[in-house]
C-alpha cells in the first residue's frame, strides 16, 4: 500500500470542548488535511517541540527520547495505519541499527514524537479519502462536491449529534466550520457524513 507524507499544518484550541485541541496534518504536496482531535498535554508537548522551547524538566515525549537514545534505538517513521469509529490508529518504526520494530501508539503520542527524531509521518489513501478534507483555493471543503442549495433556518446542532441534518447541511456546515477554522466541529460533522457514508 503506497504511503502519504504528512506534514502538521495546524494546532489550533477547540472552541466546542474544554481541554481539547485539533491537530491538523496536510498531505506534502497535496491539498487534503487531516484533523485530529487531541487532549491538551498533547498538544502542549507537540508545540513545545515545534517552538523549541525547552521545559525546565524533561516532558514525559522528551524523557522518552532520552531513553531510546540511550540504547542506540532511533524512531525512523510515524504512521496512521488505521480508522476504526473515529479513532486513528497509530505506529512507531524504531530501528536498533540491525532491526526494525513496530510500536503501537496513540496518534498524538506518535506525532509528538515524530517532532522530536525529526522524522516523517504517513498515512494510507484510504484515510485520507475517508476522513481527509479537501482545500479549494483557499478554502476547506469536503471531499465530495458540496451543493449549494441548503436551508440556513434549522437549527444548530443538538448535543446529540447532527443526525437532523441532511446531507447538503451537513456538508455546508463542515466548510463553515473549517473557514472558521472551528475543527472540533468539522471533525464531528465528517464523522456524521462517513457515518451515513458506510450505512
Amino acid at each position: 500500500m503506497k504511503k502519504i507524507k504528512l506534514d502538521i499544518v495546524g494546532l489550533s484550541y477547540s472552541q466546542t470542548q474544554s481541554g481539547a485541541y485539533a491537530l491538523v496534518l496536510g498531505e506534502v504536496n497535496g491539498r487534503r488535511r487531516l484533523p485530529i482531535i487531541i487532549g491538551g498535554s498533547e498538544a502542549q508537548a507537540i508545540a513545545v517541540e515545534i517552538e523549541k522551547m525547552t521545559p525546565t524538566r524533561p516532558l514525559t515525549h522528551d524523557l522518552f527520547k532520552s531513553f531510546a537514545l540511550s540504547f542506540h534505538i532511533n524512531v525512523q517513521e510515524v504512521i496512521i495505519y488505521n480508522l476504526v469509529d473515529g479513532i486513528f490508529y497509530a505506529k512507531l518504526i524504531c530501528s536498533d541499527g540491525e532491526h526494525l520494530h513496530e510500536i503501537d501508539a496513540r496518534t498524538s503520542d506518535a506525532v509528538a514524537l515524530a517532532v522530536r527524531f525529526e522524522c516523517p509521518i504517513h498515512t494510507y489513501e484510504f484515510i485520507l479519502a475517508t476522513a481527509g478534507i479537501m482545500i479549494e483555493g483557499n478554502d476547506f471543503v469536503f471531499l465530495e462536491n458540496i451543493d449549494p442549495n441548503t436551508a440556513e433556518d434549522k437549527p444548530e446542532a443538538t448535543p446529540q449529534g447532527y443526525s437532523s441534518f441532511s446531507v447538503e447541511e451537513l456538508k455546508e456546515k463542515l466548510q463553515q466550520a473549517l473557514l472558521e477554522e472551528a475543527y472540533e466541529k468539522a471533525v464531528k460533522i465528517r464523522d456524521e457524513l462517513s457515518k451515513r457514508k458506510s450505512s
